[in-house]
Parts: structure tokens; C-alpha cells; sequence
């Protein structure tokens, strides 16, 4: 099929506008993204003001070496020299720390540290790293390295990326269809067994030559994926800084503790982003329909109290003087992890026509300079080969699939935790940023 094809791309989160842009600067002329909200949609999980740029998030167990190089190697081209998305990128360097020797076997593990990288093994060793002032714990058992940002490693202004994104697909002349009715898609359209299209909530059947489902954590809402993707969220908190206070935050390397939690500041507001780790929130129901059990997407601007507990606590260990400051903002972010946390990217096996681009497994959106090449080369068939048999059609992974297994997660309970066990949520602000 030509350049001319129509092509319709099912969300327009991180996978979907990465695969647009793609799309669009190869020459593809009749592109179409479906999406219930405006551009970037405030449910995306790439829709937030900082997310970690870092190759060390890549080694897992199942990313072959050479499969993490060549997709790192091209995420990192896009942040230092893409005009799309380098005013964006920060390099600032990456603290990662643990706080016991199976975490730090982890850590060693996660990120190889090389002779370019400086070992951490006091509270004095921390603190210098920061500008003077900004951590003021006492790190407990804390054991880590400093990765410096030349080495590829820091952050970037998530949400600011996306727009930037955005613009570039419009000025590619790429279609985006928004809004609750004719944005949000509800079904894929099925002819003589084959994917021809999409429907949408309005009632309307769209035809295109190729389907690229690229919904995030409720793809499996549109498509059977035999339990190769399971939704899950984790949290996040703001705390807002007072005018004198924020230059001490700016410009610090990234500090992540992989049992704790880590924190980077929002640039624009001076607010400090805090995460706490931890293998990640289910929210299980039975369907009706099938009888099984799933987890479902649950977007709610505010947190479990567990999940602030966890926070505060983290804050305690390296900025106490921080450690009990209201919070300015607070939301539960949903991603869609695959049983090897490999992304799932490539057409199905019978439904020739339907491409998948999804299966994040929370270490999604830095890819978002990079990821849609790779979806444009399976739309054509010239996929790396070691990288399509990575991300291919695999529910053999998925068979009597551990809900509970951590996935080399560290933090919290060491397993997930469902929703429907939380006692009490923690008010988030309900501000126009939702």
C-alpha cells in the first residue's frame, strides 16, 4: 500500500502522537488520530510536567541487549537534536539509590554502574550532589551512585513535549478527531473477520487500510489481548515551593531511591513532582460478559492515603524540612504492563490490519522522540528483525499470568495493590491543569 493509504491511529497519548509524527514526516498523507479528549488529553499518562530520560530504565529481563541500544540510541537522538523536543530535555544527571542489599543487587542489576558513574555511600556523599540546602535527611541505609547527565540521563518537560508534538502533526497536515463523541472510539469495525476500521461513540463507521491501536491502558477495552496487558497506576504528588526556595531545586540532578521514591521540579510552576515506588495499583472487577477477571482504568485527581504515607515517608529520609508540606496537586497515572514489560509493537497475526503500539509497562513516554519510527518500520515490514520477534503478538508470556508477580518492582508491599482494598483517598487540587 502507498503513502495515500488511510491510516487510522486509535489514541492520541505518547505511542499515538509519536507514531503520527513519524507517520507524517515520512510522507504518509492520510493520517487520522482518534481521541476523546483535546490534544494532549489530560488522562494521558504522558501528560504531566516532567517524566526520567534514562537508559538504565531499559534493562529488564526480557529487553536483549541489543533490542535496549538501538532503542535508547534513538530516544536520546531525539531529545539532544529533534528542535521538536530538545528545547524540552534537561540533562541533568541521575542519582538512583536503594535502601537494602537486595535493592542494592537490583540497582546494580538496573544500571550497571560504570567508572563514569560516582558511588554514594554516606548522607554528606548525597547532599553535595544538590545545590546546598536542598537535602537536608539523613538517608537512611541509603546506598547509590551519581550518573552523570553527558552519560544520557535526566528529564524532560512531558507535557510541554507533547504540545510541541502536537503542533509539528498539525503542520504535517495530520487529521485529529477529538471530543467525547466523534473523538472516542468504542469498537473496531470488522469486515469477513478482517480489521477495516474503527466506530465511534457517535455512531459513525470510520474504513482505513490500517488500524494502529495505540490507547494506552484501555486498549484492552477494544481488543482481546489474552491478558498480555494489564492497566495499572501509580501515583504522583506536587508540593509547591516558596519563591526563595526554588533555585535550590533547579538544575538538580534527578534523585531516585528504587525503594522509596524519587522527585525532579516542574520548571514553569517550582513545584517539586514526587513518586513513590512501588510495583503499581490493579483495579479488578469480574466481567459479566466473560466471566474473568480484569483491571480497569479508574482516573481519579487524587491519591491513597497509603500511597501519601509512602511519600511523605520518602520525603522524610532526604528532605525532611519538606517532608509534611501540604500538597499542591495529586493523581493516580495509568500504564499497561505486558507479563516481560517489552512493548508490544507490531500487526496481528491473523488481523492483518490491525497494528498494535502499546504495552508501555510504565517506561513509555521518554520514547516518545523515538517509538514511532519503530512503528512506522512494522507498518512497512522493515522492522529490525531482533526488535520485532522483542515486541511481537505473544500470549504464550501470558498464560496463567501472575497478577501479583512485582515485575523487579521494589517499594510498598513488594506485590500490587489493588484499589478496591484502599481505605481513604488524599484530596488532590482540583486545579485547571486536570
Amino acid at each position: 500500500m502507498g503513502k495515500d493509504q488511510v491510516i487510522i491511529i486509535v489514541g492520541g497519548g505518547t505511542f499515538g502522537l509519536s507514531s503520527a509524527l513519524h507517520l507524517g514526516r515520512r510522507g504518509y498523507t492520510n493520517v487520522k488520530v482518534f481521541d476523546p479528549y483535546t490534544i494532549p488529553s489530560p488522562l494521558s499518562a504522558g501528560n504531566d510536567v516532567n517524566k526520567i530520560v534514562d537508559g538504565g530504565n531499559l534493562t529488564t529481563s526480557t529487553d536483549e541487549g541489543y533490542v535496549g541500544t538501538k532503542l535508547f540510541a534513538k530516544t536520546i537522538k531525539g531529545w539532544r537534536e529533534d528542535p521538536v523536543f530538545s528545547p524540552f530535555y534537561h540533562e541533568t544527571g541521575l542519582i538512583f539509590a536503594a535502601s537494602t542489599v537486595e535493592g542494592e543487587s537490583n540497582l546494580i542489576a538496573r544500571y550497571q554502574p560504570t567508572s563514569a558513574m560516582t558511588k554514594v555511600e554516606t548522607a554528606q556523599g548525597f547532599r553535595a550532589l544538590m545545590h546546598e540546602g536542598a537535602l537536608t535527611g539523613d538517608f537512611p541505609g541509603w546506598r547509590g551512585w551519581y550518573k552523570p547527565g553527558r552519560a544520557g540521563s535526566g528529564y524532560t518537560e512531558a507535557r510541554r513535549a507533547m504540545e510541541s508534538a502536537f503542533r509539528e502533526v498539525k503542520r504535517l497536515n495530520v487529521q485529529f478527531v477529538t471530543g467525547p463523541g466523534a473523538g472516542e472510539v468504542v469498537g473496531l469495525l470488522y469486515e469477513s473477520d478482517e480489521v477495516r476500521g474503527v466506530r465511534t461513540k457517535d455512531g459513525l463507521a470510520h474504513k482505513a487500510d490500517c488500524v494502529i491501536l495505540a490507547a494506552g491502558a484501555r486498549s484492552s477495552e477494544l481488543f482481546e489481548f489474552e491478558q498480555q496487558l494489564l492497566p495499572k497506576c501509580w501515583t504522583l504528588a506536587h508540593i509547591k515551593l516558596e519563591p526563595q526556595e526554588r533555585a535550590l531545586y533547579r538544575g538538580n540532578p534527578i534523585m531516585s531511591n528504587i525503594e522509596r521514591g524519587f522527585f525532579m521540579v516542574d520548571v514553569e510552576s517550582g513545584e517539586l513532582k514526587i513518586c513513590n515506588e512501588f510495583p503499581g495499583y490493579t483495579n479488578f472487577s469480574v466481567n459479566p460478559a466473560t466471566g474473568r477477571k480484569e483491571s480497569k482504568v479508574l482516573h481519579r485527581h487524587e491519591i491513597p492515603k497509603e500511597a501519601e504515607e509512602r511519600i511523605r515517608s520518602y520525603l522524610s529520609e532526604c528532605m525532611p524540612h519538606l517532608a509534611q508540606r501540604p500538597f499542591s496537586f495529586a493523581r493516580v497515572c495509568w500504564c499497561a504492563d505486558t507479563p516481560d514489560r517489552g512493548f508490544l509493537i507490531g500487526r496481528h497475526p491473523v488481523h492483518k490490519r490491525l497494528l498494535f503500539a502499546t504495552g508501555d509497562s510504565g517506561r513509555g513516554f521518554m520514547h516518545i522522540t523515538s517509538i514511532g519510527h519503530f512503528v512506522v518500520e512494522a507498518l512497512e515490514g522493515t522492522l529490525d528483525p531482533v526488535i520485532a520477534k522483542t515486541w511481537r503478538w505473544r500470549p504464550e508470556t501470558a498464560v496463567e499470568r501472575d497478577f501479583a508477580h512485582p515485575q523487579k518492582r521494589m517499594g510498598g508491599i513488594r506485590r500490587p495493590e489493588d484499589l478496591g482494598d484502599v481505605k481513604g483517598w488524599t484530596k488532590g487540587n482540583k486545579s485547571s491543569r486536570l
